[in-house]
């Protein structure tokens, strides 16, 4: 990769709070696209196995912290202060809370970016909450109510990885080139005019938004028992996986889960709801380039809240449009045998976690994009094809997975750099084109499909299903029931 633009100064310091797979996979991508004083940033982080790393670039500092509700202002405030400028935090932990961090960065002037509303320790398995209360729509709320109380200043970006974030860049792609591509006469809104945005969804027809991936990359070595191994945090796909499954309910549904709940009226934008068993354990049928049909597990994320939300006309549970919105996500066959292995253990995690890392994968891709589907075409896929062999040629300590995330994040940063006083923002409120030009140049092939197929492809068989044969994209034919 010849091309390394340097896209702006930071001229204060840089907090990276967590320095597991993203965090070192970001780093680099930092000292290669921005102007910084290296001696200025600093790691915070709770485990040493990373440190080696850190110590490959001189001047940065490693600090062994664990960040709690009792310590985080008295840990940060100096670091992001010190010296002058406007410092930033880029949060890619996990068990620290998002929001409290967020208000603490903008009360001193900093900016900031994460890649999810993370909670503090114990909110994914607090078994007394209640499952309404440990939804991703719930976490969401906190930081629209944060938002709310406190309107502009500092920027602080929310949800901004690979997805959240940059699949929300992708909806906005996708819509332009299928609005297109059905011969439209439509002027694209302006990048935050939700209502813009979502009636040209809804005059193009769009039904729903699958958040369709298939994570092909393959290790040299087979799973062992006893150990989750995964292409990406272990800690964060255990916590969302045995969270409910949730999703934005569209207006075309006319079937509604057995299992499945609204949250309280009065909390929030009512655009989602929530089914009573755990993402990680349910699978829905979805549909990917290489693979073409295919399962994928229901995880809960905020990007099917958030989507489902902007691209509303009108508002509550029953407004004049909405698409439903869902993650469908097929990770790397070592992930699915140890989810296997998980909830054949009732939930039990198993005692080592692994990430495999881009020395130990011997092939594949992470096909990671968006479906729109329900209009006049069908079916559009569009999204990344990234290779773990790119991978490897454009950016150290990541695998394919890892890249699509952290160069997220590094378009993330360069929009608020660029866009210093914009208050907290969801990528769904970004400038989709700024963003992904930042980010295009490493995440490979960036294609876009038709499709035919739809969740009653070859169905039903063998046997007798309660199918919706009038409306192929009914929720109730992509739900695998039994």
């Amino acid at each position: 990769m010849t091309d390394r633009p340097v896209y702006g100064r930071i001229d204060g310091p840089i907090v990276i709070i967590g320095f597991g797979s993203i965090g070192s996979g970001t780093l680099p991508l930092i000292e290669r696209h921005f102007d910084i004083d290296r001696d200025r940033m600093v790691i915070v982080e709770p485990e040493d196995y990373s440190q080696l790393i850190a110590e490959r670039h001189p001047g940065v500092r490693f600090i062994q912290k664990e960040l709690t509700p009792d310590n985080y202002r008295e840990i940060l405030t100096p670091l992001l202060t010190e010296g002058g400028g406007r410092g930033f935090c880029v949060n890619l932990s996990v068990d620290v809370g998002s929001v409290d961090v967020m208000r603490l960065c903008r009360e001193v002037g900093a900016l900031y970016i994460d890649t999810v509303v993370e909670p503090w320790l114990g909110f994914y398995l607090d078994r007394e909450a209640g499952n309404a209360n440990r939804t991703n729509y719930v976490l969401r709320e906190t930081a629209r109510a944060e938002k709310r109380a406190n309107p502009g200043g500092p920027t602080a970006v929310s949800c901004c990885g690979a997805n959240p974030g940059m699949v929300s860049w992708f909806v906005k792609q996708a819509l332009v080139n299928l609005a297109t591509d059905l011969g439209m006469d439509f002027a694209e809104p302006a990048f935050d005019d939700r209502e813009g945005w979502a009636r040209l969804m809804r005059d193009a027809g769009v039904k729903g938004i699958h958040i369709a991936e298939r994570d092909t990359q393959r290790s040299k070595s087979p799973k062992p028992m006893g150990t989750f191994v995964n292409t990406w945090s272990v800690d964060g796909f255990i916590s969302e996986g045995m969270q409910p499954a949730e999703l934005g309910w569209g207006t075309h549904e006319k079937w509604f889960p057995p299992s499945g709940h609204y949250q309280p009226d009065g909390s929030g934008c009512q655009a989602a709801i929530w089914l009573n068993r755990p993402g990680g354990n349910t699978r829905v049928r979805t549909w990917c380039p290489t693979p073409g049909a295919q399962y994928g597990f229901l995880v809960t994320h905020n990007e099917s809240v958030s989507i489902a939300d902007f691209f509303t006309v009108g508002e509550g549970r029953n407004p004049e449009y909405r698409p439903t919105v869902h993650y469908a996500y097929h990770p790397a066959d070592d992930a699915v045998l140890s989810l296997h292995e998980m909830f054949g253990q009732a939930g039990r995690p198993q005692e080592e976690f692994h990430i495999l890392d881009e020395n130990e994968i011997i092939d594949g891709i992470d096909e990671l994009g968006v479906l729109l589907y329900g209009h006049a075409k069908n079916a559009y896929w569009y999204g990344s094809q990234l290779s773990i062999d790119e991978t490897r040629a454009i950016a150290p300590y990541q695998n394919a997975t890892g890249l699509q995330v952290t160069s997220a994040v590094i378009a993330g940063m360069v929009w608020a750099l660029e866009n210093p006083d914009a208050g907290i923002v969801e990528a769904d409120e970004m400038d989709y084109k700024r963003c992904l030009e930042v980010q295009l140049p490493y995440l490979g092939p960036v294609k876009g499909y038709y499709t035919d197929w739809t969740p009653l492809d070859n169905r039903p068989d063998f046997y007798d299903e309660d199918l919706d044969v009038e409306d192929p994209w009914q929720f109730s034919n992509v739900l695998v029931r039994w």
